[in-house]
């Protein structure tokens, strides 16, 4: 069986609520108990100092989600739960991946764009109040994900972007160094991913909108209540689909259930129905988890101990990956270089493998390299890195394909093409012993 790494974490700047659970902690704590999968949770206070400066903040939203991965029911036998500062390998890296990244790649995130338009709809310079934090960010991000070779990140669709960054940066790195990161994927529930708040824009921080996820039950109704609707009288139809507080009801409730209630819209139920059963579905769902959460928050060394003992299972990983990572760009001692190889140790036999880089007009490539460094294959333009290393892998596994002149194909179409001299023998040779 093939093991999947599961890689997520949250920014510890402020205290949990719904979105956070249903959109990320929810489905990675359901994520780790399922057989072949490998799962790391991350707190992440390094992210956490663009957003803030006030560190009793940073300190209290660390215990505050600590707590709550904890009563969720996260199980820190079975995976890596650790605080992201407590990592020294993971700035370091993003050092590495920063000398890799292209500007022009981090002036395309989503977070510094909307900063410079806003700055540019204000008249004011472009840069004004940008840190380099936030302008970093994705590399920060990338140093994550990368550093424990995760298959899979859960994020919300706002955060797509960042898995491609750190794929193409990645990939960048494959090329000019060898094959050392897996290229992550994005894992995304659509029907939660991203949550409505109270105003029905995306439950965040930022809009200060959030229903905070271990609120009283008291509380938790008189947020709900406050939920903004429309003005449809009772016995009008409502529209489900455009509704934050139908969202909110089907990440909290089985698939049954959201489709009794969409009937009940349909049919006009009073927003006031609708509110009341939405509350009674957090609260069946959230107050289990509160009672643990309280018990939690009174025994911070408990958590304490927990985050240590992860941090040292992370660093198992990470302290040799590093040190692979710091010797693949020339970190090495000057023995490393000097020493001659023994006469009694074997050399390690040299193995063919797969380049991945992009072009200059923007599309990405790959290329399959001879043991002795000659290029045997090289592959068209693709959009995506997701599409280059996708045929990389099926290649790799042994998938089928066809050569016509020096044209490869896989299912009819065009993917590569033989290099100058080379023949198809040589490529399906190359590939067995990758295989092997």
């Amino acid at each position: 069986m093939t093991v999947q790494r599961v890689l997520t974490g949250i920014t510890t700047s402020g205290t949990p609520h719904l979105g956070n659970y249903a959109g990320a902690i929810r489905p990675a704590v359901a994520a780790s108990r399922h057989p072949g999968v490998e799962s790391f949770y991350f707190l992440a206070d390094y992210h956490a100092l663009i957003k803030t400066t006030d560190p009793l903040r940073v300190q209290r939203s660390t215990l505050e989600i600590a707590a709550t991965w904890l009563a969720a029911g996260l199980d820190t036998d079975r995976v890596w739960f650790y605080r992201q500062s407590d990592i020294p390998e993971i700035p370091e890296l993003t050092w590495l991946l920063t000398c890799i990244a292209g500007k022009g790649l981090l002036n395309r995130a989503h977070a510094y764009k909307a900063a410079v338009d806003k700055n540019t709809a204000d008249g004011v310079d472009p840069d004004a109040g940008v840190n380099m934090g936030l302008y970093m960010y994705p590399v920060l991000m990338a140093a994550d994900i990368l550093m424990f070779k995760a298959h899979s990140v859960p994020v919300g669709r706002d955060q797509i972007q960042h898995i491609e960054m750190a794929r193409d940066i990645a990939g960048s790195f494959n090329h000019l160094y060898g094959e050392h990161f897996v290229l992550p994927e994005a894992a995304i529930d659509a029907a939660v991913a991203t949550l409505p708040g109270l105003d029905g824009r995306k439950m965040s921080k930022s809009y200060d909108n959030t229903i905070p996820l271990f609120a009283p039950a008291a509380e938790l109704k008189k947020l709900v209540f406050s939920i903004v609707t429309d003005s449809k009288a009772p016995g009008e139809p409502k529209d489900a689909d455009g509704s934050a507080l139908f969202e909110l009801f089907q990440a909290f409730s089985s698939a049954e259930e959201a489709r009794a209630m969409r009937t009940a819209f349909d049919e006009g139920i009073a927003w006031g129905e609708a509110k009341q059963a939405l509350f009674e579905h957090i609260e069946r769902a959230v107050a289990p988890m509160r009672e643990r959460y309280e018990a939690l928050i009174a025994e911070p060394a408990q958590i304490e101990k927990h985050l240590l003992e992860g941090a040292a299972k992370a660093r198992a990983i990470a302290t040799p990956f590093m040190s692979e990572l710091r010797h693949a760009v020339g970190l090495r001692r000057l023995t490393d270089v000097a020493r001659p190889a023994r006469a009694d140790k074997p050399r390690p036999v040299a193995q063919p493998q797969f380049k991945q880089y992009r072009e200059a007009d923007g599309r990405f490539h790959f290329k399959l390299v001879h043991a002795d460094g000659h290029a045997l294959l090289v592959s068209e333009g693709f959009a995506t890195p997701r599409e280059a290393g996708t045929l990389v892998t099926f290649l790799k596994q042994g998938g089928e394909f066809e050569v016509a002149g020096n044209g490869v194909f896989v299912a009819g179409e065009r993917v590569a093409e033989l290099a100058p001299d080379v023949v198809a023998v040589e490529v399906r040779e190359a590939l067995a012993a990758l295989a092997a």
